[in-house]
């Protein structure tokens, strides 16, 4: 009896790609099969036709997803590849998260025009980039430059710091690296000052809830450490109901059997910055990262709403 095989949904951009087939790599290895036997269906987003406004303006991180998400509960796709910073904190509840591939770089890159770093950057430069965070975290460090909306896939945003639209930009390091793109980066920006995006640098597969099959096919190559650690950064986005339209940062890493874990809520435009750090049990990941954004949460002056 022959088995229908495993359909891989995706969105279309190089990136999204890129981490496809490293997945389909990883998984037709696992099964003992071709990479080719496994197709992959390119399915455009929403968010990926949004690209002359910010997407907390037009209804946050779903936007990467829910076409998806749709294919998925019609059985188009068995299995759909995310970045997991991309992944609403709630599903649909025929949705449920499979698993993470190992975890790549979670630091940002900056990317200054003939080669500048954000410290020489003249007063009033520009810094371009879709993301509330990176932009408030910018303006922490520098409050004198402005910050204006880049939005495109990963080679059009280097083109645009190329032909001067914009004096830098920051990019997550882990993008660059799968696109063989990396020796556009000026610096590797250090974590301290800019804390990574809640999932940054992990590759999500979502699916089915109750698939079991698609489940056992991908038990192989998932990866259960970075899978403790975004427990604990989505609990904390949850809490704090991170979707696009707060700059919130997170990063959870596993120190043997402990998770070290450190949030942050930023104002928009970096003038307040609200920050916890959390140790514990890898078992109690999510309650870690809960815990952390309640303690936030009880120092804003005016809730979440405040920081935007």
């Amino acid at each position: 009896m022959t088995t229908t095989p495993l359909r891989i949904g995706t969105r279309g951009s190089p990136l999204a790609l890129a981490q496809t087939w490293q997945l389909r790599a990883l998984l037709a290895a696992a099964l003992g099969l071709e990479a080719e036997t496994l197709p992959i269906e390119v399915i455009r987003t929403t968010g990926d036709m949004i690209q002359d406004r910010p997407l907390s303006e037009s209804g946050g991180k779903g936007l990467f997803t829910k076409e998806l998400d749709v294919a998925l509960i019609e059985g188009r796709i068995d299995l759909a590849v995310h970045s997991s910073k991309d992944l609403p904190t709630h599903l649909p509840p025929q949705i449920a998260i499979a698993g993470y591939l190992p975890r790549e770089d979670v630091r940002d890159a900056w990317i200054g025009r003939n080669g500048a770093t954000l410290d020489a950057l003249p007063k009033g430069a520009v810094v371009g980039t879709a993301s509330l965070r990176r932009g408030a975290q910018v303006k922490r460090l520098r409050p004198d430059v402005s910050i204006v909306l880049l939005r495109g896939n990963v080679e059009t945003r280097l083109r645009k710091v190329e032909s001067g639209e914009v004096d830098g930009t920051l990019l997550a390091l882990a993008g660059l690296k799968r696109l063989g793109l990396e020796r556009h980066a000026t610096a590797i920006l250090p974590i301290e000052d800019f804390l990574p995006a809640a999932g940054q640098g992990a590759i999500a597969v979502t699916k089915r809830a109750g698939n079991a099959r698609v489940r056992e096919a991908l038990a192989a190559i998932l990866d259960p450490s970075t899978a403790a650690a975004l427990a604990a950064e989505r609990a904390f986005l949850t809490v704090l109901d991170g979707s696009c339209r707060t700059p919130i940062a997170a990063y959870a890493r596993l120190d043997g059997e402990a998770i070290a874990f450190h949030g942050m809520a930023l104002r928009a435009d970096g003038s307040q910055v609200y920050e916890a750090h959390r140790r514990g049990p890898a078992m109690d990941a999510a309650l870690i990262g809960d815990d952390a954004a309640n303690e936030i949460l009880l120092r804003l002056p005016n809730g979440v709403a405040g920081l935007s």
